[in-house]
């Protein structure tokens, strides 16, 4: 039989070719505990919540200009010299009047106090309309960060479950190692006993350096996994983990998604993705855009009252210069006869922002629903390699112990040994990948229904 190499491609999914980090004392990480470093740490969501800050806060602004303004002002202006108003008489003046008076003298330094308020009455909804659209933009940034969210844990169970892999795999590598080194034992005493060739243990030997190999790389794709566990969870890049989640935790919540029905977590998902919500607010929001974009065509009215403090005060004649308060209280109304057509625009964009939004969240339903398929139908066949490759590795497992039995009793090639091996590897490797790949599929369904 011909001598049967490992497949290398089996690591080389989870290594990046990387040289290994020397060993050092890893830190016990879970996958709860994982979860909430990385959303204590991670920048992205901190600037994603900090827009749904902003959000909020825009919305609390267009509420507040639909309530009354007060203002105040003060101010000096420092007056030119001009001559007073005067009065000359036009009959010849007596001995005791003068022929000429001031009537209104002049100040030439000007002190203002004023205290404003304005109410808007009616403003064809767009002050309506406005504040909408900001509330729905702010739910639409909080649904975003939502998203984010769900998208960082998702994120992270991946690396989390990667790093369970890489381990797994890199358990049954080494424990390739140890078989073979123990094959090569027995392959060393058959020779000295007469019963072996030197090239049966060369051939034997050949295969542990191919294991040794592929179990160095198995090394290098656990490094390459908590190196960007860590990444995602703010630890430092170079430090050691050891998962303490086992792939036994995922297997309650992988088998109560499993048996339910396709249609409902659609609808599950069509009402509570993220993504969906925030393209739903968003539709609102453009809604109210062209509600507000009308108020063009409609008048505007506002109330308006004024309190001045004036020193001098003008509507006091004589002039006199001291401070005498004075108020008054109005109505205004403003209609836009001709702007060349800027109203009109203004409507066509917004309609087209509406339809934009609303194709949007459209072909986000459809993504959904593929998404949601997608993840279901792999979560399923995840369950059936789990079973493939639980049956596999009994089968392998009792053709080894075989295969070894007849080896001592001299009935086997030493290379059938080697084989039956290398197929164990296989078959546990398979395991190992298919329960990670598992709980991976159940991360990722729940990520699709937007749980």
């Amino acid at each position: 039989m011909a001598h049967r190499k490992i497949p290398v491609l089996i690591v080389l999914a989870l290594a990046a070719g990387g040289p290994f980090v020397a060993a050092q004392e890893k830190r016990r990480l879970g996958l709860e505990e994982a979860v909430r470093l990385a959303l204590e740490t991670s920048h992205a969501l901190h600037g994603s919540e900090m827009r749904r800050e902003a959000a909020a806060a825009k919305a609390r602004e267009t509420d507040a200009a639909r309530l009354p303004a007060l203002r105040f002002g003060g101010g000096y202006t420092r007056l030119s010299e001009v001559p007073p108003f005067e009065v000359t008489l036009p009959f010849p003046p007596l001995s005791s009047l003068p022929s000429k008076f001031i009537v209104s003298p002049n100040y030439y330094n000007s002190f203002t106090l004023r205290l404003s308020v304005q109410q808007p009455l009616f403003t064809g909804f767009r002050l309506q309309s406005a504040a909408m659209m900001s509330r729905e933009l702010a739910q639409a940034a909080a649904h975003e960060t939502d998203g984010n969210r769900a998208e960082l844990v998702f994120s992270v169970a991946t690396a989390y479950w990667n790093l369970v892999k890489a381990s797994e795999l890199r358990a049954v590598t080494a424990e390739n190692v140890s078989l073979i080194r123990a094959h090569l034992r027995d392959v060393d005493n058959f020779r000295e006993q007469g019963l072996l060739t030197t090239n049966d243990v060369l051939r034997v030997k050949t295969q542990l350096a191919n294991a040794e190999l592929i179990d160095l790389e198995a090394q290098n794709g656990v490094q390459m996994a908590a190196t960007l566990l860590n990444s995602l969870t703010g630890l430092p890049l170079e430090a050691g983990l050891e998962p303490t989640t086992p792939v036994e935790a995922a297997a309650s919540e992988a088998a109560a998604l499993e048996s339910a029905d396709l249609q409902s977590l659609i609808e599950r998902a069509k009402e509570s993705h993220p993504e969906l919500r925030a393209l739903g607010a968003r539709v609102r929001a453009s809604e109210a855009g062209v509600t507000a974009a009308k108020s063009g065509w409609l008048p505007q009215a506002f109330i308006t009252g004024n309190y001045y403090n004036l020193r001098p005060n003008p509507r006091v004649m004589p002039a006199r210069d001291e401070f005498y308060g004075t108020w008054d209280l109005g109505v205004t109304i403003s209609f836009d006869v001709w702007n060349w057509g800027q109203t009109r625009q203004q409507v066509s964009q917004a309609e087209a922002h509406r339809a934009q939004a609303r194709d949007g969240l459209s072909l986000m339903e459809d993504q959904v629903v593929l998404e949601v398929t997608q993840a279901f139908l792999g979560l399923r066949q995840a369950r059936q390699r789990i079973a493939a490759a639980e049956s596999a590795v009994g089968q392998a497992e009792e053709n080894l112990r075989v295969t070894t039995d007849r080896f001592q009793e001299g009935v086997a090639l030493s290379r059938d040994v080697l084989d039956a091996e290398v197929l164990l590897l296989q078959a546990r490797t398979t395991r190992a990948q298919a329960l990670a790949d598992r709980a991976l599929a159940a991360a990722r369904l729940r990520k699709a229904v937007g749980e």
